[in-house]
Formats: C-alpha cells, structure tokens, sequence
C-alpha cells in the first residue's frame, strides 16, 4: 500500500527552521546579555575597589600634608630658637668685649711697647703707643695677626721717633706708633685656640 503525503511539508519544514533560528537568536542574545552583565559586575568591582584605593591614598595624602606642615612649623621655631640664640650670645660677647680686648692686649704687648690710648669703633679698634724699637711694633703686628683669637687684621698706621727733650740726658730713642686691629668672635675657645697654635708653629718654622 502506497501512502502519499498530502501535507505542505516544506512550509512546515520551513516553519522549523524559522523556529529554531529564534531560538538559537534568542540563546545568543541571553547568553550576550549574560556575558555584558558579568563584565559591567566586574567592571563595577573593580570600580569600586580603585575608588577605595583613591580615597585611601586621599587620606594618607592628607595626613602627609599635615605631618609636612607640621615639620615646617617646627623647622621655622628651631631656626627663631637658633636666631634668638645667637642673639643672646653676641649679646654676652658684645658685652664682655671690653674685658677680651683688654685681657688680648695685655698678652700680645710685647716688652718694650706701652698702650696709651684704646679707642674702639664697633668692630675697629684704633691703638696708640711708645715703643723702644721699630722691631718691637712689628713685634706687637706679628702677635696680633698669628697669635689671637680675638684681633685680626692689624695695621700699622703710622710710627715714628719721638724728638729727645732738650737738655735732656736721656739718649734712648723712642717711637710713638698708632695701628688698627678688627675685633672677631671665634666659635669656641677650642676652635680660636687651634688656629692660633698652628700659625704659632708656622711663625716659628719660618724664623
């Protein structure tokens, strides 16, 4: 028996199809969605994370900036201590210069020399004197210039040989000399002492 089928088959063969496209469109389509949703989820993660992170470091940048002005506040006191320090301590020395000067000139007048007038002008002192000899002047230069803490740069301004009284019996001849020193602070008694000592030595290996 021969069965024949009547029925439009290839519409209906054509209808499948069609379904199925719709079907395999619509799995894409969920499956598309699925893989655009894990990727913003994972995008907003790490969103959120980095954003985190920046606040952290905002935080820490913060407390830095607070820490930093903090040391510049304390950095500007230390150098106000160190100024007022410095001004107390020109103000001891400025107030004991007179006894330094003297105290020097007493040790660096060498015998034969005599002081007769001191004038000071700030940091200049202008010294006047008699001596025996031009050798005793130089004498007196040289100790002022190697051998103290407290003079430098001494110069001699002017000398010359008194005139001997008339009738006088007194045949020695004496040089009247006036010469200028600069009064300097040395750092410590230590550091002005070494100085000293070696141009000492140096004035020694010379002569």
């Amino acid at each position: 028996m021969i069965l024949i089928n009547l029925l439009p088959h290839r519409e209906e063969k054509r209808r499948q199809r069609k379904r199925a496209f719709v079907v395999g469109l619509g799995l894409a389509a969920f499956a598309g969605v699925g893989i655009v949703g894990v990727w913003y989820t994972g995008l907003q993660q790490l969103t959120s994370s980095q954003m985190e992170r920046n606040e952290f470091l905002r935080s820490r940048i913060s407390l830095l900036d607070k820490e930093i002005k903090d040391i510049a506040t304390l950095r500007s006191e230390i150098e106000a201590l160190k100024s007022r320090q410095k001004a107390v301590e020109d103000l001891q020395t400025d107030r004991n210069t007179p006894v330094y000067l003297l105290n020097e000139l007493v040790k660096q007048t060498p015998e034969g020399v005599y002081l007769t007038a001191i004038r000071q002008n700030g940091q200049t002192v202008a010294i006047s004197g008699v001596a025996q000899t031009n050798e005793r002047v130089s004498e007196f230069l040289r100790n002022a210039l190697y051998n103290s803490p407290w003079l430098e740069r001494p110069e001699l301004v002017e000398i010359k040989a008194r005139n001997a009284a008339p009738n006088s019996r007194d045949t020695s001849r004496l040089f009247d000399f006036s010469m200028r020193v600069t009064l300097k602070r040395p750092q410590s008694p230590a550091a002005a002492a070494a100085p000293a000592k070696g141009a000492s030595a140096a004035a020694a290996k010379s002569s």
